[in-house]
């Protein structure tokens, strides 16, 4: 007979795997489209609800997992270290929203991808900046308006449905049952 510690972590992976493929989905589906592919979608939303609700160590690793299958599904990939700042860490960043449950988490989240971007974008993307400007700043400024509205507009989608799941799933944030 399965023990229930095995159930528990087939429901985590399975849930896991849904978020994923939410993520995946939501990508490519934008609210608006900047120039050199940045979108503010809702991508990150089904991985903030997943690491709060399943803690740091799963919500990093679903993070990971999502940014693997991007580059698999036709992410843009220069080099190596290019390839692991813009998908597995940065979406492994998104774990972070795990931290604290409340604004804390979402913003070191958002701090953390933000840098893998900034780097990312000042290594090898400094062609996009205008002549005469210092990659770095170019790639703040490009990065830090794109992925910040995209983490607001996800942190309250993110908060809106959490309140929903909360009421209607009986799990609680660790994923343990919740005694009525």
């Amino acid at each position: 007979m399965p023990s229930k510690h095995n159930h528990n972590n087939v429901i985590i992976m399975a849930e896991g795997a849904l978020c994923i493929a939410l993520s995946i989905v939501l990508s490519y589906f934008y609210l608006f489209k900047m120039p050199q592919e940045g979108t503010i979608n809702l991508e990150l939303v089904p991985l903030m609800i997943f690491a709060y609700r399943r803690g740091l160590k799963k919500g990093l690793l679903v993070g990971a997992l999502t940014g693997l299958l991007k580059i698999l599904l036709g992410g843009y990939v220069l080099n190596l270290l290019q390839a692991v700042l813009d998908y597995p860490l940065a979406f492994m960043c998104v774990g972070l929203a795990a931290v604290s449950p409340k604004i804390l988490g979402f913003i070191l989240a958002a701090f953390c991808q933000i840098s893998c971007f900034v780097v990312s974008g000042a290594y090898f993307f400094s062609q996009y900046a205008p002549e005469g400007q210092n990659p770095w700043a170019y790639s703040l400024f490009y990065n830090v308006p794109v992925v910040g509205v995209k983490y607001l507009i996800s942190f309250i989608a993110a908060l809106i449905l959490w309140r929903v799941l909360e009421k209607s799933l009986p799990v609680g944030r660790t994923g343990e049952p919740v005694k009525q």
